[in-house]
Formats: structure tokens, C-alpha cells, sequence
């Protein structure tokens, strides 16, 4: 898909659903009073651009709740595994199964399979042993955990308008976690993180349904995603676009080895670039230098080379990699506090 397929309605609709979807009773109404038009045209549109006919079909991936898995007391890391190419499908397969993978990529590199992996508070295995487990059952030659050691940033939002104001919406990170780590959730918590990590209906009263299978009325489950969010248990609520389909077509995984003295600045002034929707310093290894990712997002992988030379140049960091994905294995987001982790655990353990 090309961005000329799309009207400036469209574009301006995605920009703002991409910030955020309004939590309010009717959030295609609001959103329609920001462009300029009704609720029946904004409907209309958004069931084009998600689950109608033609080339817009698809454009948008999911709309809903978009939880932090620390805050939730998940433990989660970025794994990197090297894997004959021969048996690269095979393994990704194979990775791909644990429900607790949301991110399965091949990329430029001889560690070539790169995923994310969460895993819940009460796993049976934990964190280490489930790489462990992915690492033996994929034939992997070799597998590295790199977990977070700080988050820079985060923020997937992808301009298609040329006004970068229109997606300049803070971003997140760790300064937005606010709820005391290590605190359990309650069930009534719980039961809310499963609603709202749904799928959003394209519908006037959006929420309505989501209450009643809460079991309480809209204010008070609209309240209560707010109250998520002002805890920094959720990034915000608003649209996932398929950015390939989008005419985002290239990424880049820039790392970069950058000495502890300067990882503080280095993170920050990384993070400013608005082409760069992921900053973490994660941890390295003896066959892995790199302790700064940057992700970047752009058109052509000209582009991306083109942030990463930015980045380079006024950072003063020269010593990096750029890794590129050459294939999407599985892209989705973790369900969180269902049973599809506990039973993967069972299935394995044989118990």
C-alpha cells in the first residue's frame, strides 16, 4: 500500500488514533469533532481502513489498551538466537508458538532470529528457564537475553501527514511508571486488563460491551483506564497500524556501543529523534559489544541509514551496527492474565 491511496481525512484520522483513541462513551464522535466530521464518517472510515473491502483493508492491526508488562509484574527481554538458516523457518515456528513471544523477526545478522518474550508473575518456569526451554527446543546454535536495563523511550507512531505535530504526543518511559514495582494486582484489576486489551468495536458506543462484560457501567470502566494510565500501567489506548501497509516499509535495528560514562546522554539525545520509536540500554556480551538499541522507522532503509549517520554525528558515538528485518514471523501484542502461558508451561513440564 501507498499513502496516495488515502485522502487527508484518512491520514489526519490515523495520526490521531494512533496518539489515542478518545476514552470517553462515544470516541469516534470525539474524534470526529477534531476533524470536522460526524460519527456516521469517521465509523465509516475506520471500518475501511480495518475490516472493509479494497486496498485499505487491514491498515489498522488492532485498537486498544497498551499495557506496560513491567507494571503488570511481568518479566520480559529482547532474546537474540543464532539459528542454521536452514532451520530458521522451523525455529521461528517453533519460538513462535509460546503465547508469551508478541515480536518474531529474522534479521541482518549472524544472530538472525530476534523476539520479545513475557512471561506472567506466577510462571512456573520464570523468565530464564522459558529462554532456556525456547533455546532447546529450537535448535538454536547460540541464544542471548538482553533485557531492558532502562528504557529510554517508547513510542510507535508513524506520520502520515508530513505535520509532525500531529503525532508529537509524549512518549513513554520509565519516568511514567508510577504504581510501586513488586505491587500485586487485584482481580478486579485483572479482569479489566483482559477487557481493554481487546479489540475496540467500530461502533458508536464503543465501550458499551466492554462494561457490561465487566460488570459495571461505562464511567466506571472508562475511569478505571484512565486510572491505568495516569499509573503508567498503560502506555496509552489508541489504534496499531500495519506500517509496512502504511508505506513504512523499512526498519532498522541501530546498536551501538557506547561507553557507561556516556550511555546517559547518549540514551537522551537518541530518544529525541522523532524517527526513533524505541531507546533502550540493554545488557552485552563478549560476542555482543552493543549496550544502546535504537529502532528506527522510515519509507526506505536510505532513511534509516540517514538517522543512524544523524545519531552518529551528534552523538560522537561511531562504533555500531545496523541490523535490518527481512521477516516478520509473528507480530502481536501479549495477552495478558489469561491461561495460554500456564498452559504452555503444563504442556512442556508434561504436568
Amino acid at each position: 500500500m501507498t499513502l496516495s491511496i488515502l485522502d487527508e481525512t484518512d491520514q489526519k484520522l490515523l495520526n490521531l488514533m494512533q496518539t489515542e483513541v478518545p476514552l470517553v462513551e462515544r470516541p469516534y464522535a470525539e474524534l470526529g469533532r477534531k476533524l470536522g466530521v460526524d460519527e456516521a464518517e469517521v465509523l465509516r472510515r475506520v471500518k475501511a481502513l480495518k475490516t472493509g473491502q479494497g486496498e485499505k483493508r487491514g491498515l489498522i492491526r488492532q485498537i486498544s489498551a497498551i499495557f506496560d508488562s513491567k507494571s503488570l509484574g511481568y518479566q520480559s527481554t529482547l532474546v537474540a538466537a543464532r539459528i542454521a538458516e536452514d532451520h530458521l523457518e522451523a525455529a521461528a515456528a517453533i519460538i513462535g508458538k509460546h503465547p508469551g513471544v508478541s515480536h518474531n523477526y529474522q534479521r541482518t545478522h549472524s544472530f538472525n532470529l530476534w523476539y520479545t518474550l513475557a512471561v506472567p508473575p506466577d510462571s512456573r518456569l520464570g523468565l530464564e528457564k522459558t529462554v532456556e526451554a525456547l533455546h532447546q527446543m529450537s535448535g538454536a546454535i547460540s541464544t542471548r537475553m538482553m533485557p531492558t536495563l532502562k528504557l529510554f523511550k517508547i513510542g510507535v507512531r508513524f506520520d502520515l501527514t508530513g505535520d509532525a505535530e500531529a503525532v508529537a504526543a509524549p512518549v513513554y518511559s520509565e519516568a511514567n511508571r508510577t504504581r510501586g514495582e513488586g505491587t500485586a494486582l487485584t482481580e478486579r484489576e485483572k479482569r479489566l486488563i483482559r477487557v481493554l486489551q481487546q479489540d475496540l468495536p467500530v461502533e458508536g458506543e464503543a465501550y458499551a460491551g466492554w462494561a457490561k462484560e465487566a460488570g459495571m457501567n461505562v464511567g466506571e470502566l472508562l475511569d478505571a483506564a484512565r486510572h491505568f494510565a495516569a499509573q503508567g500501567m498503560m502506555r496509552r489506548f489508541s489504534a496499531v497500524l500495519r506500517h509496512r501497509e502504511a508505506g513504512i516499509s523499512a526498519n532498522a535495528m541501530g546498536v551501538w556501543v557506547v561507553p557507561p560514562e556516556k550511555q546517559e546522554s547518549f540514551g537522551a539525545t537518541a530518544a529525541g529523534f522523532s524517527a526513533v520509536s524505541h531507546c533502550y540500554l540493554r545488557q552485552s556480551y563478549p560476542d555482543w559489544p552493543y549496550t544502546i538499541f535504537t529502532m528506527v522507522h522510515a519509507p526506505t532503509q536510505e532513511q534509516c541509514q540517514r538517522v543512524i549517520g544523524e545519531i552518529a554525528e551528534v552523538t560522537g558515538i561511531r562504533d555500531h551496527a545496523m541490523l535490518y528485518s527481512t521477516r516478520e514471523f509473528k507480530k502481536v501484542r501479549v495477552k495478558y492474565f489469561l491461561d495460554d502461558a500456564a498452559k504452555w508451561e503444563r504442556e512442556f513440564l508434561g504436568k
